[in-house]
């Protein structure tokens, strides 16, 4: 229920300056946002709000997209539902150790001991970064971590966001890692998650295997090379990118139609410098019309190689290191000249030294052709990705199955999207998967694969035989705790045992935060209340990834989905037109533009942002944001100025009544636009209204509710039911403004207040009453304007004629115009006022 009204206590001079501070207090201090862990399923509206990478600062398009989280979050808490809305933080991989290594000027050697008094240089110096100890690198992520989550959860308060800080996580905290470990021992058992040695995308320069979610084609320059093989009969040409592949050639492809090298499959040729004998195959995939139409095959250059590779039973003769410089041996088979001239090298080196044998040799067909094409990157990268064969873990998504693959489908169907068109990314993305979800990573600062190997007598490990944790025992890092039955002094001996050296993927814990913000199996209560949660906000591109590894988790531990409901946000563009990210270096970080213009304006900008759409950062809205804000603070001080409402005052005026009913056809577009998630349509339907409440309503009311008698009642009361109404219409995207109004004549918290009802309003309006009298007011003001006249000139004569006379509030716009003989003449055309002024002296 809405609080009952008490004598206003208005400032004399209200600001929006300060309400930041004083009402994020106030908030905390009466815990406002807090919890109810004892209402029932049914009354909880729970939201998995997505954690936020922690690697520096927070910019304005984080601001945007949970602005809008938190308007429905609002929304729905003012509607009766008792809304969990908790926080997390997204502190492991790779974006917090790149920062860690700048930061610090360190780098992490697990072959180094553990230095419990480390301190790091008091110069850091990012290019000759310092070798420490895993357990050192990962003390010095949780250090900086500590630092930059304060101050996020300081810039999250300031911008407003509704959240029960009480309910906050990490994802590398305890509880994190427990429940990753957890359900990763599930997966395991239940065949689910799987390891695996074969070709790996892999990151030369963060060192780690990359999964298909994670990539992305960017335009790259480079060359083909036309080079000559030798046949038994013929010489035989390919264009290829890639010359410093020769040694990984494993054979000839072109596709079984091409009448050019049909005499040629089941035969071989010789490779050029090396002279390796391969076959010339046929398959479905070589394009005739690419190049000579014959290509090599390579262990590995790219994708198309791995499925060759696969589908034909090729050799692997592996050239390419972990850190993308060329192993020291050659492959079997494989002449040790020129080979050495290339061991160690770069790519890009071992490249330019074979077109220079090539050359030489007299193998290499005219100059390289310079070109641009499409190469995959890891999206956090700077350099092409390369394929080596590694180890890995990976957990079944529908890549390799078919009937997994619909049932996700069926669960995308099943879900309600907010706009419902990005049902459709979803669907391209399961529907295109190559393989399964590879979750492993080189790296340091994440979850521990929770797996040991034991060591056979030669002191290999034995890796179909894993040993795994008791589930009470997590979360465990293999590294340092030792497995069931064995000693540390074991660790790494024939006999013993031999800890798996990789972490998740963030997302193997991302995927995962429904079930650690509610408190899954350490408290299933609280779990019971909250999933499948109501709402999952996020970015739309990253649909492929956090999304659809929630649900992957989601159906095959619970089989559910994780929510009912997803709302996507768009990205935020600079003055260019392109994506706002850190990676760019084009971002606009928040805090300045909080303090210039406050926190209500830039929530303004935010939430007109549609759901889905990229929105172009603009401060001129942010401007137009502040000047409603400051709207909101004089209007309201303005009505609750005009003197108190009787007790049992009735709302009885045409004019008032028909300003109400206009303002229930508010009400009903606005809740049901942020039924449907769009609250930039609940927002602007909103704002008209308030603008020509404004403009027209205070101006044709405010001379009666300054007088006395029961037209001045009705007036006031009608003031005071329409502010309470739009404060709380407002509240959910302009949380400060609406609250400090709020408590200068309410009880409670706006945000606790019941949101608008129609029923609350009196019935019987009828809104053409205000539309018609405000238009012959505006018609009267502009005769005024055009004659130079002040807006308190008085007018002898004014005739209004039109199809809605009948309409007319005659009384108030004669007060409002200052009218002294105002005739009203009915015609079939739209309405016109004829005015004619009193003679000034």
């Amino acid at each position: 229920m809405t609080e009952q009204p008490r004598t206003p206590n208005v400032p004399a001079k209200p600001s929006l300056d300060g309400l930041e501070e004083k009402w994020v207090r106030a908030w905390e201090d009466a815990g406002t946002y807090r919890f109810d862990r004892t209402r029932p399923r049914a009354d909880v509206y729970s939201i998995d709000t997505p954690p936020p990478t922690v690697s520096g600062s927070l910019h304005v398009g984080h601001v945007f997209s949970y602005t809008h989280t938190d308007a429905v979050a609002r929304f729905q808490r003012m509607r009766g539902r008792e809304v969990f809305y908790p926080m997390g933080w997204d502190d492991n991989g790779l974006p917090t150790e790149r920062r860690v290594q700048n930061y610090f000027g360190v780098r992490c050697d697990p072959s180094l001991p553990y230095d419990p008094g480390f301190e790091p240089p008091e110069k850091p110096d990012a290019k000759r970064q310092l070798p420490v100890s895993r357990r050192n690198f990962i003390e010095l992520c949780e250090r900086l971590t500590a630092v930059d989550e304060k101050a996020f959860e300081e810039m999250w308060r300031r911008v407003g966001l509704s959240v029960d800080w009480n309910h906050l996580y990490t994802t590398i905290g305890d509880e994190s890692r427990t429940a990753s470990q957890r359900e990763f021992l599930r997966n395991l058992a239940r065949g689910e998650a799987y390891h695996s040695e074969a070709p790996t995308l892999w990151d030369v320069t963060f060192r780690t295997a990359v999964a298909q979610a994670e990539l992305e084609d960017r335009e790259h320059s480079g060359a083909f090379y036309r080079i000559r093989f030798h046949g038994e009969d013929r010489p035989v040409y390919i264009e290829t990118t890639r010359p410093e592949l020769l040694p990984a050639c494993v054979a000839l492809v072109a596709h079984p139609d091409d009448e050019r090298y049909r005499e040629l499959f089941g035969t071989t040729v010789r490779t050029p410098l090396f002279g390796v004998e391969v076959p010339v195959v046929a398959h479905r995939l070589a394009e005739p019309d690419k190049g000579s139409g014959i290509a090599m095959i390579c262990t590995f250059g790219d994708i198309t190689d791995v499925t060759w590779w696969r589908e034909l039973n090729l050799p692997t003769r592996a050239i390419i290191d972990w850190d993308g410089r060329l192993v020291a041996d050659p492959p079997a088979g494989v002449p040790a000249s020129p080979y050495d001239e290339l061991a160690g090298k770069t790519v890009f080196s071992a490249k330019e030294r074979v077109a220079e044998l090539l050359r030489e040799s007299g193998d290499l067909d005219g100059e390289p052709r310079k070109i641009s094409r499409p190469v995959k990157f890891y999206e956090k990268g700077n350099k092409p990705l390369e394929i080596v064969t590694t180890r890995q873990w990976y957990i079944r998504n529908g890549g390799r199955d078919a009937g997994l693959r619909d049932e996700l489908l069926e669960r995308g169907r099943q879900l309600s999207w907010h706009p419902g068109y990005m049902q459709a990314r979803y669907e391209n993305w399961v529907e295109g998967l190559a393989g399964d979800w590879l979750i492993s990573r080189q790296r340091f600062f994440g979850v521990p694969i929770p797996v040991w190997y034991r060591l056979d007598g030669e002191g290999e490990p034995l890796y179909d035989e894993p040993i795994v944790p008791a589930e009470a025992s997590l979360p465990v890092d293999p590294s340092s705790d030792v497995p069931p039955g064995f000693t540390e002094d074991q660790r790494g001996k024939a006999g013993g045992f031999v800890a798996d050296p990789d972490v998740m993927d963030t997302w193997a814990t991302s995927s995962l935060t429904p079930q650690i913000a509610g408190g899954w199996e350490h408290d299933p209560d609280l779990f019971g209340r909250v999933f499948p949660y109501d709402l999952r906000p996020q970015a739309h591109d990253i649909i492929r990834t956090w999304l659809f590894s929630t649900v992957v988790r989601a159906h095959l531990e619970h089989h559910s989905l994780p929510w009912t409901d997803v709302a996507l946000s768009g990205w935020i563009l600079d003055p260019d037109r392109k994506k706002m990210s850190k990676s760019k270096g084009n971002v606009v970080t928040p805090m300045a533009l909080l303090q210039e213009f406050g926190s209500d304006a830039v929530r303004y900008w935010a939430v007109n942002g549609r759901p889905g759409t990229d929105t172009a950062f603009d401060t001129g809205q942010i401007k137009v944001g502040r000047r409603l804000a400051i709207k909101i603070l004089n209007a309201s001080k303005f009505v609750l100025g005009f003197g108190e409402v009787d007790a049992g005052a009735e709302i009885t005026e045409p004019l008032d009544l028909a300003m109400l009913a206009a303002l229930a056809g508010v009400v009903g577009d606005a809740t049901k636009a942020f039924e449907g998630y769009d609250y930039t349509r609940a927002l602007e339907r909103t704002e008209r209204f308030f603008w020509e409440f404004c403009d027209d309503y205070l101006e044709l009311v405010k001379t009666r509710a300054y007088g006395e008698g029961a037209a001045a009642q009705s007036a006031r009361a009608a003031l005071r039911a329409a502010l309470s109404v739009m404060l709380r219409l407002f509240a959910p995207s302009l949380p400060y403004v609406t609250e400090e109004v709020w408590s200068w004549w309410r009880e409670g918290s706006v945000h606790r207040a019941s949101w608008p009802d129609t029923d609350e309003l009196p019935t019987g309006g009828d809104p053409a009453v205000l539309a018609a009298t405000a238009e012959a007011l505006r018609q009267v003001r502009k005769a005024k304007s055009e004659a130079k006249a002040s807006m308190r000139a008085d007018v002898s004569r004014a005739l209004v004629r039109g199809a809605e006379v009948g309409r007319i509030a005659r009384n108030d716009l004669t007060a409002a115009g200052r009218i002294a003989d105002l005739a009203l003449e009915e015609a079939n055309a739209d309405l016109t006022v004829e005015v004619t002024l009193a003679p000034t002296e």
